[in-house]
């Protein structure tokens, strides 16, 4: 079934690089689109009926799907890209994600087939969050499985530049369609649009990741006959305390990414009084800082360790739960402004490091599955229910309560980067260094 070892040409950094950002670009573009929709169109089109907040909590609990099927999605990809090759899975999981998303364009609304819709709503959703939990993985051990030495968390970077700009794009083409069409055109057909026309970068994707080879690290594992039959068994019984310390190792990470843009967004345009057109060009300047500030870490992480760099930007992150209410609550653009500047920097500092460390925990036999199911159990314990979790305290408690809870997220993921360290000390291994090739 696979090719793997009649394709011994090397990569070209290039093509690697590309090959790596264009998946995950792709892969966030659709997961952002949803999340904009889970916002301003799922509510009315789908939910309809009852208050206005009883709508966005039902959006959201379908946008929450998705972080329960991904570890589900990094235990199946997972498992071909252990044993079949980091290629096949990756193209797998672009069609999966990439197939969900174009159908959700596609639904009928609740006013056709009624409580229907929803579901199918869900079951499209649940598709997105297989495809991301196989996507994400493979698409950083693509990078950092063919970096030179010292290079890994600058390979890595790659895949994490995808989030901001799939954000960029996302939120970009939903102000285009606002500028465009009037409300009535946009509920009726508008919000459609992204959905469907994300198959071109889907198409785009598949033709850059069908001209690559398989990583070096996968052919010399095939060669010494290291693969494991069932990776995901070998996960949860040898490599426990990694998969644990990794979980809450990124959830600050999970917890501060989706508090900057789908619970503030929704918060923004139904409590503080802004409309779409002016909130969301705020916090697409946050998402560039995002994106500025990953290559940044990266050269951090490859210079004073994935450790440090990912400490010191937690504690950042939990000083920031602080002033959250201050200058978010405040609701004057300049203070949203900032409120999206400063989060959305600490969150480039915080996720451009993460791929190569996580990754870094599990040996190549079940490094896919091991990094895969990490990450995508921190979305879990991180994102899931973020959006929800701070509606409910900013709407029963009060919005400094928002921040608390970014806080303790932090105070979490700091023990748990400790147990990293810990855990690479006892198996005589460096989270601040390259893995061994």
């Amino acid at each position: 079934m696979s090719s793997a070892p009649a394709q011994t040409a090397p990569n070209s950094p290039r093509r690697i690089l590309l090959a790596s950002l264009i998946g995950t670009t792709i892969e966030f573009f659709d997961f952002y689109i949803y999340a904009t929709a889970a916002v301003i169109v799922f509510p009315k089109l789908f939910f309809p009926g009852g208050d206005p907040t009883t709508a966005m909590l039902q959006s959201f609990a379908t946008f929450a799907i998705a972080f329960f099927a991904r570890p589900i999605g990094a235990a199946i990809f997972g498992h071909f890209g252990d044993r079949i090759g980091r290629k096949a899975s990756l193209v797998a999981a672009l069609m999966t994600m990439g197939l969900s998303t174009v159908a959700i364009g596609l639904l009928p609304t609740y006013a056709a087939v009624g409580v229907l819709a929803p579901l199918l709503l869900a079951l499209c959703r649940l598709g997105q969050g297989l495809g991301l939990g196989g996507e994400w993985g493979g698409a950083v051990l693509l990078a950092t499985e063919n970096a030179p030495p010292g290079k890994s968390a600058w390979y890595g970077m790659f895949p994490q530049l995808g989030a901001p700009v799939g954000f960029i794009l996302a939120t970009g083409s939903f102000l285009a369609l606002d500028a465009l069409l009037t409300d009535e055109q946009f509920f009726s057909f508008g919000w459609r649009i992204p959905f469907i026309a994300s198959a071109l970068l889907v198409f785009m994707g598949l033709y850059v990741r069908l001209r690559i080879s398989e990583t070096p690290a996968f052919r010399k594992a095939m060669e010494k006959h290291e693969r494991v039959r069932v990776p995901f068994v070998s996960v949860f019984a040898e490599h426990k305390l990694a998969l644990l310390c990794g979980t809450f190792a990124a959830l600050a990470t999970f917890v501060l990414f989706y508090l900057m843009t789908v619970f503030s967004l929704s918060w923004g345009t139904t409590k503080l009084g802004f409309s779409r057109d002016q909130f969301l060009p705020l916090q697409m300047i946050g998402v560039v800082f995002f994106g500025l500030t990953i290559p940044v870490s990266a050269v951090l992480a490859d210079r004073f360790g994935r450790r440090q760099t990912l400490l010191a930007t937690t504690l950042g992150i939990a000083v920031f739960g602080f002033v959250l209410a201050p200058l978010f609550g405040s609701g004057s653009t300049l203070g949203v402004l900032a409120f999206f500047v400063v989060g959305l920097s600490l969150m480039g500092f915080t996720y451009g490091p993460l791929g190569t460390a996580l990754a870094e925990m599990f040996p190549t036999s079940v490094r896919y599955t091991g990094a895969s199911l990490t990450f995508n159990l921190g979305g879990i314990v991180g994102a899931s229910l973020a959006p929800y979790v701070a509606t409910w305290l900013a709407t029963e408690k009060g919005l400094p309560f928002v921040g608390y809870y970014l806080s303790l997220s932090a105070v979490i993921t700091i023990l748990a980067l400790i147990g990293v360290s810990a855990l690479a000390s006892r198996q005589g291994a460096d989270v601040s260094a390259a893995p061994a090739r």
